[in-house]
């Protein structure tokens, strides 16, 4: 075979396949796995990050309660789930729960978010959970919107 050009260079064609395969993986690992149902959207994400592994919507009369299990790596003040977020599916944050301290021995744990203001026209809203080191980075979970 011959080199391929690339730009003003010639590149070999085992290179260009090399890097083909590379830039696939790179994308493999950066899309993550998904499932879904009528109701749950799970995003698998790299380990080390906070995960949101269950999740409930329930309509209080004014406003909703979200509920979300979160499991992570705590390991202290060092590292821990410092924060969850309702987001809609635009990436809107609709309410935020800030974690007040590690859970390292409580895993996973389960906290509550009352008075979340979801407007009548989003059907569903993703529930994420950030890591006070790397962010946002773990499983998301997407729970539809109850009827008012």
């Amino acid at each position: 075979m011959r080199d391929v050009a690339l730009g003003a260079l010639a590149v070999p064609p085992s290179t260009v396949r090399l890097l083909a395969g590379a830039l696939v993986l790179v994308g493999l690992i950066g899309a993550g796995c998904t499932t879904s149902d009528a109701e749950v959207t799970t995003t698998l994400a790299p380990i080390g990050c906070a995960d949101v592994i269950d999740g409930e919507v329930e309509w209080k009369g004014s406003d909703f309660r979200v509920t979300a299990t979160v499991r992570s790596a705590d390991t202290g003040w060092d590292r821990y789930a410092d924060a969850w977020e309702v987001r809609a599916p635009d990436g809107t944050v609709l309410g935020t729960r800030v974690l007040a301290h590690p859970h390292v021995d409580e895993q996973p744990f389960t906290r509550s978010l009352d008075g979340v203001m979801i407007p009548e026209f989003v059907e569903s809203v993703e529930i994420a959970a950030r890591d006070s080191v790397v962010g946002f980075c773990g499983s998301t979970l997407t729970r539809s919107v109850p009827t008012r």
